[in-house]
C-alpha cells in the first residue's frame, strides 16, 4: 500500500493524476506500492534520482507484455511505466532513420513507417501491445530474424537515464556511427537493469515489393529429412527471411494439420519470389506436401502467429504456463524440437514449439500443471546443454521463479556484468534481481 510519505514526495516530482495505487499479489509478480507515469525525460530522471537518493527500488515496465520475465523480487517500492511517454521524436525518409520515445507500441510505429512504404526489422510477438522499449531491452525477436537480424543489428542510438538520474547517449542518429565503443550492445537485452531506455533510433528498411509464405509439411515427422532439405536451402543463392520449424502442436493450431511443418517466408520483388519459390520446389522432398500463401494469406498467417500469447496467467485450475528461449546450433533445432514435443506424453503437458533453422533460437510454450512445468523445465534445460546450447525461461509465474533459475548457470563473463551493475547502479535501484545472477 502507497505511504502518505511516498506519496507526497512523489507528488513534487510527477502531477498527482499519473500516480496510482499499484497491484498486488499479481500472479507473475513484478508489482509495486505506487505506479508512476511520467510523460517527460525530465520525469523519469526525476523519480530515478529521487529513488536512489531514498534508498527505493523500483521496476520499469512499457505495456507489462514481458512482466512474467525473470525478477525474484515480487514487489518494488516504485514501478515505472511508460505508457504515457510515447511518439516520434524524428524521422528521416532519406536516411532511413526513426528515433522515437520508448514506450511507443510497436504496431504504431509500422503503421506510421508504411505511409512512407518503410519498416523497423524486427518482429516481436504482440506488436500491438510491445513497446519498442521493451522490445530492445528484452532483446526479444521473431522467426524473421534470419533477414532481419536482432535488436543490436538495428539499433543505431539510445539514449539512457541512469539509475542515479543522469541521462546519456550511445551511438547516434545516423547509420554510420565508427567511433569508440558501440554502447548500444550494453543496454540491448539488459532487462532494463542498467538504465531506462527513453528514446531510441533504429535503421529502417524499405518494405518488401511482395512477399510469400511456403509451408512444407512432413509427414510422420522424419527429422533428417527436414534437415537435409533446410541445409540444401541455406546452402543454396535463395535468401529466405524465415526458415522456421514448427512442432505438429504448434502446426494445428495454424494449418489444421498436425505435422511437423516448415514455414520458409519470401521477400522481394515479385518476380524475385517466384523464382525462389520455384527453387524450393525443385528441390522438395517426395511426400512433403506444400502449400504456398499469397502476400494477403501470408500477413493472415503472421498476424495469427504474433499473436499467440506467451504471458497467460494462473487460472483456478492450476494450470500455469511457461515459455522458454532456447539456443542451439541451427539446424540442431530439427532434434530439439522432437524431443520437446515428446514432453506432452512424459510430462502431460500442452507443447507449443518453434525454432529457426537458419539462427537455431527456439521458442517453447508449456502449459500444465506447476509440477510438470518444473519438471519440464529442467528436461529442457538438460536438452539444450546436450546440444551445446543454453535455455532461459523467459516467462514463468512469480511463484515458479522460486523454484527454477530462469537464467540457468552463471556464464563465464558474468563477472564483467555483475562489475558493470556495481559501477552504474550501486544501489541496487533499477529492477532489482530482474536478470542473470540475480542482478
Amino acid at each position: 500500500m502507497i505511504t502518505a510519505e511516498l506519496l507526497t514526495e512523489l507528488k513534487a516530482i510527477v502531477p498527482v493524476e499519473r500516480i496510482k495505487e499499484g497491484e498486488q499479489n499479481h500472479p507473475l509478480g513484478n508489482t509495486s506500492s505506487v505506479n508512476v507515469y511520467p510523460q517527460s525525460e525530465e520525469e523519469i530522471a526525476a523519480v530515478l534520482k529521487y529513488a536512489n537518493e531514498k534508498g527505493k527500488s523500483v521496476f520499469v515496465e512499457g505495456n507489462g507484455t514481458k512482466r512474467g520475465y525473470g525478477g525474484l523480487t515480487e514487489s518494488a517500492d516504485i514501478l515505472l511505466s511508460l505508457t504515457n511517454y510515447k511518439g516520434i521524436v524524428e524521422h528521416v525518409v532519406g536516411d532511413m532513420t526513426l528515433t522515437v520515445k520508448a514506450g511507443t507500441t510497436f504496431k504504431e510505429l509500422q503503421d506510421y513507417l508504411a505511409k512512407y512504404k518503410q519498416k523497423i526489422s524486427l518482429d516481436p510477438f504482440m506488436p500491438e501491445s510491445a513497446t519498442i522499449g521493451g522490445v530492445i531491452a528484452s532483446n526479444e525477436s521473431g522467426p524473421k530474424r534470419l533477414g532481419y537480424g536482432s535488436s543490436r543489428d538495428t539499433v543505431i542510438g539510445l539514449r539512457i537515464v541512469y539509475p542515479d538520474g543522469k541521462i546519456i547517449r550511445s551511438g547516434g542518429r545516423v547509420v554510420k556511427n565508427v567511433a569508440g565503443y558501440d554502447m548500444n550492445k550494453l543496454f540491448i537485452g539488459s532487462m532494463g537493469t542498467l538504465g531506462i531506455i527513453s528514446e531510441v533510433t533504429l535503421k529502417l528498411r524499405p518494405l518488401p515489393k511482395y512477399e510469400s509464405l511456403l509451408l512444407l509439411l512432413f509427414p510422420q515427422g522424419n527429422i533428417e529429412k527436414i534437415r537435409a532439405f533446410s541445409t540444401n536451402l541455406l546452402d543454396s543463392m535463395m535468401e529466405p527471411v524465415t526458415l522456421e520449424l514448427l512442432s505438429p502442436t504448434l502446426s494445428e493450431k495454424l494449418t489444421g494439420q498436425s505435422l511437423f511443418t516448415l514455414a520458409i517466408g519470401l521477400q522481394d520483388v515479385e518476380t524475385s519470389v517466384g523464382y525462389q519459390e520455384n527453387f524450393i520446389k525443385s528441390i522438395l522432398p517426395e511426400q512433403v506436401e506444400i502449400k504456398i500463401h499469397d502476400p494477403k494469406e501470408t500477413q493472415t498467417f503472421w498476424n495469427q502467429f504474433y499473436s499467440i500469447s506467451l504471458n497467460s496467467l494462473e487460472d483456478g485450475s492450476g494450470v500455469s504456463t511457461a515459455s522458454l528461449k532456447i539456443g542451439v546450433v541451427n539446424l540442431d533445432v530439427t532434434h530439439l524440437l522432437k524431443e520437446i514435443h515428446l514432453l506432452r506424453e512424459s510430462h502431460n503437458l500442452v507443447v507449443e514449439a518453434h525454432g529457426g533453422l537458419g539462427h537455431g533460437l527456439c521458442q517453447v510454450t508449456l502449459m500444465g500443471a506447476k509440477e510438470d512445468i518444473v519438471s519440464a523445465i529442467q528436461h529442457c534445460r538438460e536438452t539444450a546443454t546436450r546440444l551445446g546450447g543454453y535455455a532461459v525461461v523467459n516467462h514463468l509465474p512469480f511463484a515458479l521463479r522460486q523454484n527454477v533459475d530462469v537464467w540457468g548457470e552463471k556464464p563465464s563473463y558474468f563477472f564483467l556484468i555483475e562489475g558493470i551493475k556495481n559501477k552504474v547502479d550501486p544501489n541496487r535501484v533499477l529492477n532489482p534481481k530482474r536478470f542473470i545472477g540475480g542482478i
